[in-house]
């Protein structure tokens, strides 16, 4: 799974692309190389060879994980433990925080700081990504589920293929959906311009997000959705929301970073989850309210506030 794009720091000015990767990276040269030799490489948006030499500030995009990506060791990173039993972990996800090694973040990760607090989940499902069974943006904060056992780990990735767990998350878009309830049904593939970024196109895998105007503003005009994942596509809710014009403020990939509502990050919250437990089949409810820098956000735009969230 590719990670974020790396900008060349002043210090790799003028060094090969494959030796300047390795080091940002942690792979290996040889790892490097093979990526590069397969066009899983690019520097500012174009296949390089690995001779090629960086220049400070040019971006490097990763598209894929060599196969000797180092297995994650249990290290001191914060995890917010929502709940836990002797199958499932449910966890409250920083913005910021990536959910498993991969280029570029080989460390310090989601699972790197579960590993050090419950060291039996690397015997759960993928090695490298041990116990997850779906995963949240970097950038995008709220509530997942990790499987504990590997009986929770085979149930829970059955049970998301049956959309049989219910994820709600808040997002802030840009203007006024024509609708208040609506369903964007478009298949989701990678980019033809960007394969670092995901886009609906024919050809893509099926893709639902089902959404509801909870509040709108005026100054500017945007509106507060809740969006409920059918299926569970990298980036679907950021792109199924610019395809209908309606991008995710602060999401600088899709289209939604404006100066007249700064933010860091993308306006995306986890913030529901129910589900039946997949051992003792009890409901499980589950919600995580707006982290602070989002909060702040809605308490800046309430003067201006045609609908409210609690209408």
């Amino acid at each position: 799974m590719e990670g974020d794009p790396l900008v060349v720091p002043s210090a790799l000015d003028g060094e090969r692309v494959d030796r300047a990767l390795a080091m940002l990276t942690g792979y290996s040269r040889a790892d490097v190389q093979t990526l590069i030799r397969d066009g899983d490489v690019l520097v500012d948006g174009e296949v390089v060879a690995k001779s090629r030499k960086l220049v400070a500030g040019e971006v490097v995009e990763v598209l894929a994980e060599p196969s000797g990506v180092p297995l994650p060791v249990g290290e001191d990173v914060e995890v917010v433990v929502v709940d836990a039993d002797d199958d499932v972990i449910v966890v409250d996800k920083p913005a910021g925080l990536v959910v498993h090694p991969g280029a570029g973040h080989t460390t310090g990760t989601l699972v790197n700081g579960l590993l050090a607090r419950y060291p039996e989940l690397a015997g759960i499902g993928d090695p490298v990504r041990p116990g997850i069974v779906h995963r949240l943006d970097r950038d995008t904060s709220g509530l997942m589920i990790v499987a504990r056992s590997p009986r929770a780990y085979g149930a829970l990735v059955a049970m998301l293929a049956a959309r049989e767990i219910e994820r709600h998350y808040v997002a802030l878009v840009w203007g006024e959906p024509s609708s208040k309830r609506g369903v964007i049904d478009a298949p989701i593939g990678r980019s033809s311009a960007r394969r670092t970024r995901m886009a609906v196109r024919e050809g893509g895998r099926d893709a639902r997000t089902v959404y509801e105007v909870r509040a709108t503003y005026d100054e500017p005009v945007v509106s507060l959705l809740d969006c409920r994942l059918e299926t569970g596509r990298t980036h679907q809710i950021r792109v199924h929301l610019s395809a209908i014009g309606h991008p995710v403020v602060g999401d600088g990939t899709y289209g939604g970073s404006r100066q007249s509502l700064p933010l860091s990050r993308p306006f995306l919250h986890a913030a529901s989850l129910r589900f039946r437990h997949p051992v003792t089949d009890e409901e499980r409810r589950y919600e995580s309210p707006l982290p602070p820098e989002l909060r702040e956000v809605l308490d800046a735009l309430g003067r201006s506030a045609r609908t409210r969230p609690e209408d």
